[in-house]
């Protein structure tokens, strides 16, 4: 067995126990005798139970601050931007659906060192959503009169809730979900004028209906 196979089986193992029983109501005895290690193993990879709890964390932070940051990046206008970092933060939902549940349940143990590093990441994703914001108000996309952080929050607060009712054999795919997200965020942020744009409504609920 690699050392990466095995690295990734502590996390799985991990996230299991710590979704039942919570992070205190687990030690390190209990995750190596779950997934069949040594603590050799366990300590070769990490070197505390906080340093597991922290990169669990660290994982689904990191995929969707990397997305934002493609986003930017990658397409020219604030509304594509926004679209593109929109959909990649609900589909986290459903690659990263244990870390993200062990994060709100957890997320307080986490020790100081940790959850610097965190914060840290988690503030670079909101700059980058709130420049977004500004960029679409500056561009005549957004509405001026909206608040950017407020309005940057609001977003991030009604994606953050999907944690809680997400179920990925429910009757929509993750990709249907992301892309109603998508549309109430835009209604509620495009100018008039900018809901005419042909390079806006094919991100339109209405748009797929038709297609």
């Amino acid at each position: 067995m690699t050392e990466k196979q095995l690295k990734q089986r502590i996390i799985d193992t991990a996230l299991n126990l710590f979704e039942k029983y919570g992070y205190h109501g687990v030690t390190v005895d209990r995750i190596v005798t779950e997934c069949n290690t040594s603590k050799g193993g366990f300590y070769h990879n990490f070197k505390s139970k906080d340093e597991l709890l922290y990169h669990i964390h660290d994982v689904f932070i990191t995929y969707v601050l990397n997305k934002a940051q493609e986003a930017y990046a990658t397409y020219e206008t604030p509304t594509e931007r926004l679209c593109a970092i929109i959909q990649s933060f609900v589909k986290a939902f459903d690659l990263y659906k244990p870390h993200i549940t062990v994060f709100y349940q957890e997320s307080t143990y986490l020790k100081p060192e940790y959850s610097k590093k965190i914060n840290e990441k988690r503030e670079q994703y909101k700059q980058i959503l709130f420049q977004v914001i500004r960029d679409g108000i500056e561009a005549g996309e957004f509405r001026q009169e909206l608040p950017v952080e407020i309005t940057g929050m609001s977003i991030i607060g009604m994606v953050n809730w999907t944690y809680k009712w997400f179920n990925p054999n429910g009757p929509m795919s993750i990709e249907e979900i992301a892309k109603i997200f998508t549309d109430l965020i835009l209604h509620s942020l495009l100018t008039d004028q900018a809901k005419l744009n042909d390079k806006i409504t094919p991100y339109f609920l209405s748009h797929f209906s038709q297609s």
